[in-house]
């Protein structure tokens, strides 16, 4: 989740080749315990048509997941081809840009630099970078949980994001563009994906250090962890196993441009192999770069000065799947999605990466869920089950109305107000951003909410094995929908 991601519209909210190669690892990864036995060959079967589900709908080229149980990894698997044209195929050891995913490292660079009696997360960023836009308005806490209200400097048309991210640019250049801009809203008092935020605190870490970013990186966590094979942008023409990214333009498959890691940077500019980010992920885990407190703190979700859970610690997203908890993070660049899942309650790890840059849906996520739900079908199954008291007219309301979304015309579901606003202009953003899902294959309702004189419906849409978004309705009285919030 490199990109900027978040549109939110009046009263609507969007927040928002395929033969498969089974490999089993026969030696441990530094940090990880040898593989166990392999799931049953049903699983693997439902595992390996299920994810080319995916990645047939959504046209990914290709994908390399891995799953790993109570820290024994159980198995890799491989798919579709790392280079269209040239035909070369996916392996467990392809190199993706990972995203993202890097703000995990940044996240944990600032904390070991906190126990080192460096830096105090809780002090305001002028501490340390004085010439910092709104310096002294925000901590290092709040750049850490995307609650600073500074402006995200990849909030770009995807024209202009995919004509000036693949440039060379400097950080003071880069700075410059939200520098003038004010505060989307007080510090603390709301939650807002900002790749600025952790773009300045990478270059915190330059500052208290003395290093530049990457060497601080490989000095302190890369070297350490025996994580020889992790990147950067900057070194994918070198690498010989290194996945081509794509994107679609206008329904057509193209090769993306490399994210230059001027403008990733600390924010999404690292490069792996599965194997890489699994050391990773273990010895984070695991006691070997952070103190138990700070772990704690990294993964415990900021409450807003409004007393709202962010879903969101230091580099890392807390929100359950399919009833479970669920801790982890996605990552997206021009090129690629990928996604690092830890389910708490299994003990199991999903890493998924792709080499699809395409964010409607992200289909690293999609795999990590469909390779959960295939492990554990009765989990997934109750999950999915409707919750008593549906209303089957409401239902058929919920799925016309999303349809009509998607489609951009008509919206005979809505009512007047909501009506209007999506016929003046807003229904072209919702074409956009929820066209690519494709068709509703399952409303599932979860249940009511009273808040106020509103009664609202929430439902779960379901696209397929992997894909599915909440949707929160409110019915007037006349029938139509009153209020939604998707995502």
């Amino acid at each position: 989740m490199l990109r900027h991601r978040e549109s939110r519209i009046g009263p609507f909210s969007f927040c928002a080749i395929l033969s498969g190669a089974l490999v089993f690892l026969a030696s441990p990864a530094v940090g990880i315990a040898p593989a166990t036995d392999p799931p049953p060959a049903a699983t693997v079967k439902k595992i390996d048509r299920d994810v080319q589900d995916v990645l047939h709908r959504y046209g990914v080229p290709g994908a390399a997941v891995m799953a790993i149980v109570a820290g024994h990894v159980s198995f890799v698997q491989a798919f579709g081809s790392r280079d269209v044209d040239r035909r070369l195929p996916i392996r467990p050891e392809t190199f993706f840009e990972i995203g993202s995913i890097t703000k995990q490292f940044t996240a944990a660079s600032i904390l070991q630099l906190q126990e080192a009696g460096k830096l105090r997360i809780d002090r305001p960023l002028s501490d340390y970078l004085p010439d910092a836009p709104h310096a002294k308005e925000i901590t290092l806490r709040q750049l850490l949980t995307h609650t600073s209200g500074l402006h995200d400097y990849l909030d770009l048309s995807p024209a202009d994001l995919f004509r000036l991210a693949s440039q060379p640019i400097s950080y003071s250049n880069l700075i410059a563009r939200v520098a003038p801009l004010p505060l989307d809203f007080a510090p603390g008092s709301r939650w807002s994906y900002s790749n600025t935020g952790y773009l300045l605190l990478g270059k915190v870490i330059e500052t208290v250090s003395g290093e530049t970013y990457k060497s601080h990186l490989q000095r302190h966590i890369l070297t350490p962890l025996q994580m020889n094979n992790t990147y950067t942008t900057a070194d994918e023409g070198r690498l010989p196993n290194m996945a081509t990214g794509y994107h679609h333009v206008d329904g057509k498959l193209e090769r993306a441009p490399i994210i230059d890691p001027g403008w990733a940077n600390a924010a999404g500019f690292l490069v792996a192999p599965l194997r890489d980010l699994a050391k990773w992920d273990e010895a984070l885990r695991g006691g070997k770069v952070l103190s138990p407190e700070s772990y704690r703190t990294m993964t415990t979700s900021f409450v807003t000065t409004k007393r709202e859970s962010t879903d969101y610690g230091f580099g890392f997203f807390l929100n359950p799947v399919y009833g479970e908890p669920r801790i982890g993070h996605t990552g997206g660049s021009l090129g690629f999605t990928t996604a690092d899942e830890y389910f708490l309650r299994q003990d199991v790890r999903i890493i998924a990466f792709t080499n699809l840059g395409d964010d409607a849906p992200e289909a690293g996520e999609a795999l990590t869920n469909v390779l959960f739900a295939d492990l554990y079908p009765e989990v997934a199954a109750k999950a999915q089950r409707p919750a008593p008291g549906e209303k089957a007219a409401i239902s058929r309301i919920v799925r016309d109305a999303f349809q009509e979304l998607q489609a951009g015309k008509d919206y005979a579901r809505f009512d007047a107000h909501l009506g209007s606003k999506l016929e003046a202009g807003t229904g072209a953003k919702f074409v956009k951003n929820l066209g690519p899902y494709g068709p509703v294959s399952a409303a599932i309702f979860k249940g009511t909410r009273q808040e106020a004189k509103d009664r609202w419906y929430d439902y779960v849409l379901q696209f397929g094995p992997g894909v599915s978004l909440p949707c929160t309705v409110k019915i007037g009285p006349n029938g139509l929908v009153a209020g939604l919030s998707i995502g």
